[in-house]
């Protein structure tokens, strides 16, 4: 145990500028987006359920209104830092594709070999790096963002004559929220081990162009294989091959993918206030892992991590 933490430390130090400093950058930019806009605050107009609160007055809001304001920002708030979430897609992509390649490559493989350390450990800790350790830190990343981006809101809504903090504060959807969020991660992580697993089997078996093999080769097989069922007739279900195979493979890795790949999912949000559709998307991520799809992909992926293990410890370099 102590050997594993110690590899996910080394991973992540070792690539602490991808999966550290790039997503505070990220974030820094959405403050700095939401600073800008705030300072514009006084030509907004506020809709609430699709209908216009107010124009260019925050101090016209109705008792009613601000009660509903509360209800959506103490609920929904992490969605203010949605461009970190699709940003853990593209960081667990590539770091996936480049883990075991990269090692071979400066060949640090040969220093890491030299030490007691299993093969089966040491692509572990890629893996439990990738499915649990990066998004956690994204999470916590958003959480702080969109938190500080919801205080910064509240403050101006106070400067213009409006202090909702108490009504904020005593809300208990603004605490159970993070918790909510964070009770998510191992739906993420069973979602995302086929991806994971099929980008940490590339990386440890090709030699070179790992992006060609593990990403365009799929979706350049696909669409040969779809011209070829169209040319000649030949009836295979496409839209089968790219929801239950390709998607998995690549798009899984996004944090709420499995709203694309379950159709019980795909439940309708009209008339539903903000409170009520939080909890349905909570309920229907963690209903998400009573499907199949899920168990049999996560079964494929331990199978690719097992063979990625096999194939880092009896490949010949050249």
């Amino acid at each position: 145990m102590n050997t594993m933490k110690w590899l996910i430390r080394r991973e992540y130090w070792e690539n602490k500028g991808m999966l550290l400093w790039f997503p505070l950058g990220v974030a820094g930019s959405i403050v700095l987006l939401a600073l800008a806009a705030l300072a514009k605050g006084h030509h907004a107009n506020l809709h609430l359920d699709g209908q216009a609160v107010f124009d260019g007055s925050l101090t016209t809001l109705a008792a009613a209104e601000r009660l509903a304001l509360v209800q959506a920002t103490s609920t929904l708030y992490p969605a203010i830092a949605l461009p970190l979430f699709i940003l853990t897609a593209f960081l667990a992509l590539f770091y996936c594709l480049h883990s075991l390649h990269d090692e071979r490559r400066d060949r640090s493989i040969l220093f890491w070999k030299s030490l007691p350390i299993s093969d089966e450990i040491t692509v572990l800790s890629k893996a439990a790096l990738a499915l649990v350790v990066l998004p956690f830190t994204i999470m916590v990343i958003a959480l702080a963002t969109s938190l500080l981006i919801l205080l910064l809101l509240y403050t101006a809504l106070a400067l213009d004559g409006v202090n909702l903090f108490g009504n904020l504060l005593s809300t208990p959807d603004f605490y159970l929220t993070p918790l909510r969020l964070l009770s998510l991660l191992p739906v993420y992580t069973l979602w995302a081990l086929p991806a994971v697993g099929w980008l940490l089997l590339v990386s440890s078996w090709a030699r070179t162009k790992v992006f060609l093999w593990g990403v365009i080769a799929p979706l350049l097989t696909a669409g040969v294989l779809g011209w070829a069922s169209k040319i000649f007739s030949l009836g295979v279900d496409m839209r089968w091959i790219f929801e239950h195979l390709i998607a998995r493979m690549l798009v899984s890795v996004a944090p709420g993918s499995w709203f694309l790949f379950d159709r019980s999912s795909h439940i309708s949000m009209e008339g539903v206030g903000p409170a009520q559709a939080a909890q349905t998307l909570y309920a229907t991520s963690w209903y998400s892992l009573t499907m199949p799809t899920v168990w049999i992909g996560a079964v494929a992926g331990v199978l690719m991590i097992v063979a990625a293990i096999r194939i880092r410890r009896w490949r010949e370099e050249g």
